[in-house]
């Protein structure tokens, strides 16, 4: 249980005495668990406001005269946002130290302790409202904390699977942005078989299986692709000669190609005829 702490302001110095006398047979820390954490002498405002500021109970003991009354008005309304609660006492008037009334004092003090225990039991209902109020809020709190937790730990994830996106798309997009530089660059060297042929001939070009023969032949693959058409190769002197190999070959062949030998005539039917019966005439053995 928490400990209560209570200061007590007065007016001088012989009523922090008065005051003192009268606690001496008070058992506020046992059976109310009360602390008295300082009796403050004093009429000015501004000390006073640095010496109560955050207790939880204030009693302003003043005289029961009139000065006292206004001056304790005027430090109630002066003091009232700075603590828990407030309360006022009266000292007899004409009270010394050898013949104060002790328990009169006690009484005034544990009547003020009594009212300000009863006016925090009136705030109760509306304390424990609050309380089940801040609980309340608390418990919503605090699930809007752990949804924060949770949304953040997505943001996290999610900013985390936007960098490793992040990272493939810029590692294709060079990859891309390389192939089609080197797409374009062979490009350049794809050429119209038929375009360069007859550039260089005044004949049709000839079917590009010839050309694709004399690349296997000549061990130039992977240098010149030959296909669709078109011919790539390292650089247009070496299309060039390959055509002219071809054009050279396929000139040869057309130059050297043997005549084909003319077919034998048929012989007349009669006259093989006659040549099978004098044959046969001839074979006939002489007479004796």
């Amino acid at each position: 249980m928490a400990i209560v702490d209570v200061r007590i302001l007065v007016e001088g110095a012989s009523d922090v005495e008065v005051i003192s006398r009268a606690l001496q047979s008070l058992a506020l820390g046992s059976e109310y668990n009360i602390t008295i954490s300082s009796i403050i002498p004093t009429t000015n405002l501004e000390i006073a406001k640095s010496a109560v500021a955050g207790a939880d109970l204030l009693i302003i003991a003043t005289d029961a005269d009139r000065v006292g009354r206004d001056l304790a008005e005027k430090f109630f309304s002066e003091l009232e946002g700075l603590v828990g609660r407030i309360e006022r006492m009266k000292i007899p008037l004409g009270h010394d130290l050898e013949h104060v009334d002790v328990e009169l004092v006690k009484k005034e003090l544990k009547s003020a302790l009594i009212r300000a225990g009863l006016k925090s039991l009136q705030v109760l209902p509306e304390y424990m409202s609050l309380r089940t109020e801040l609980l309340d809020i608390k418990g919503k709190c605090d699930a809007v904390l752990q949804e924060k937790e949770n949304l953040e730990k997505q943001v996290q994830e999610l900013q985390e699977r936007y960098q490793s996106l992040y990272d493939d798309y810029y590692k294709l997009k060079n990859e891309n942005e390389n192939l089609n530089a080197l797409l374009r660059k062979k490009a350049e060297k794809v050429y119209p078989i038929g375009e360069v042929w007859s550039e260089m001939f005044d004949i049709p070009a000839p079917d590009e299986r010839y050309m694709a023969t004399a690349v296997d032949k000549l061990g130039l693959q992977g240098r010149i692709i030959v296909g669709q058409g078109y011919v790539y190769a390292e650089s247009r002197e070496l299309i060039e000669e390959l055509f002219r190999t071809v054009y050279l070959s396929l000139s040869l062949l057309e130059e050297y190609k043997p005549e084909p030998e003319p077919e034998p005539k048929p012989e007349p039917e009669h006259e093989a005829k006659e040549v099978n019966a004098e044959e046969a005439e001839a074979e006939k053995p002489k007479e004796a």
